[in-house]
């Protein structure tokens, strides 16, 4: 009996213990953790990790100063296989829009439409909006209720039709700028985890609705008004190209995108993915290349015809003939084929928005690993702090704009007709067959 009492207990402390994390005393880690199986985003193809050399593939003489080459090594990650286009960027549109309207029902009272709200504002987590309560538009009492805040006043009406006030369209994020944190914390000492984070978070407000207008202040003295009118609402169009989106809007979106995937990963109790954001320019480079190292084009060749005398992009093609590949300005995303890596319209179409900064002798000191350089400007810094690397060129753009190697510039809060932009989130781990 004794015996039996003995063994029983002998169970019970063992039983304890490996609950407790004891491992018998091994070093057996934090055990029941959830499992990562990586899968692709949906929308995006994987680029393995890789080396190359970046910049010219040819000799570039007027251009020598700001287009050196160098090697460079890249982390696996994922990216969008096409540029962001007016229905995705729409969806961005409508969940702030919504947002807006829930939040102003919420605070008139109207049932269903609580708002959780905290010092830091609602737009920050989708979580805090009740999804699941359908926003009752006609409806005379919604409609009145929403009238003065959401629509535009009568005076601005064209034709007297109700429509939205865009200019209240206002995205909120939160910033941790980490990169301060480690500069200060290789100065001064100390884990960001050991300090007052509250002194690297900020609060960035950005109104998200695209420039419409670039169709026609972008070109003096051309008839654009069916695009100005058309382009981003008319079905039609909708799997084209978003344009007429500024770089902090493009961030912006970036943010959001990273919200709504997260939110839905916690709510089923998944692990998180990471941050959505726009490529730095050696990984669109890396990525537009396409495994070729030495090709100035995405399809490998140094032509921008094929064998039977096709033109392979939407670019601005012999003297200024704009419809000889067959279209006059964007067209349908995915139109042309795809280079190695799966990812459409690389050159031409439009040009890409990428997360880095313009310096012109930014290859001399930036690193060759994972090649980047970023500077946060503020409203009152020179317009030169202000400009962001563009890659890719456009439907607007000669030959030489649409390889792989050409880098150029547009400042980050100005929006044009020919600048889109794409997604890439980071790949965690070293490579996909690791998880096969």
């Amino acid at each position: 009996m004794n015996m039996k009492k003995v063994i029983l207990l002998s169970s019970i402390v063992a039983l304890l213990s490996a609950c407790g994390g004891s491992g018998n005393g091994e070093l057996i880690g934090i055990q029941k953790r959830q499992i990562w199986n990586p899968t692709d985003p949906y929308g995006m193809v994987y680029i393995p990790q890789g080396s190359y050399t970046m910049g010219p593939s040819d000799q570039d003489v007027p251009f020598a100063n700001v287009s050196a080459s160098k090697p460079v090594s890249v982390g696996a990650f994922y990216m969008d296989e096409t540029e962001i286009t007016n229905n995705e960027y729409r969806q961005f549109i409508s969940w702030v829009r919504d947002s807006l309207a829930h939040v102003i029902l919420g605070e008139a009272g109207v049932e269903g439409h609580l708002v959780e709200e905290d010092d830091y504002g609602i737009f920050l987590d989708p979580a805090r909006i009740d999804w699941s309560t359908k926003i009752r538009w006609n409806d005379p009492e919604i409609r009145e209720i929403l009238e003065e805040e959401m629509y535009l006043p009568a005076a601005e009406r064209l034709d007297g039709r109700r429509e939205f006030d865009t200019r209240k369209y206002i995205f909120k994020y939160q910033v941790l700028d980490v990169a301060a944190a480690a500069v200060k914390s290789k100065r001064e000492g100390g884990a960001i985890g050991s300090r007052d984070r509250s002194e690297f978070l900020s609060e960035v407000e950005v109104n998200i609705f695209p420039d419409t207008l670039t169709w026609i202040h972008d070109y003096s003295y051309s008839f654009n008004d069916p695009y100005t009118k058309n382009y981003f609402f008319h079905p039609a169009f909708d799997d084209y190209p978003v344009v007429g989106v500024n770089w902090k809007q493009a961030t912006a979106f970036t943010k959001w995108r990273t919200q709504i995937m997260n939110g839905f990963l916690r709510k089923i109790n998944q692990p998180v993915l990471p941050e959505f954001r726009l490529p730095s320019e050696s990984e669109w480079e890396y990525a537009s290349r396409g495994g070729l190292d030495n090709s100035p084009y995405p399809w490998g060749g140094p032509y921008t015809r094929n064998i039977k005398g096709c033109f392979l992009a939407n670019f601005k093609p012999l003297r200024g003939n704009y419809v000889a590949d067959g279209g006059i300005k964007t067209i349908k995303t995915a139109s042309y084929n795809p280079n190695s890596y799966g990812l459409y319209d690389m050159s031409g179409n439009v040009a890409e928005w990428t997360s880095n900064t313009y310096d012109e002798s930014a290859f001399s000191y930036s690193h060759d690993m994972n090649s980047d350089y970023n500077y946060n400007a503020k409203e009152d810094d020179h317009a030169v702090l202000k400009r962001k690397v563009i890659r890719g060129g456009s439907w607007k753009d000669i030959a030489y704009f649409i390889q792989n190697s050409t880098r150029t510039f547009e400042y980050q809060d100005t929006a044009k007709c020919y600048i889109g932009f794409r997604c890439v989130v980071d790949f965690l781990g070293r490579d996909k067959k690791d998880f096969e």
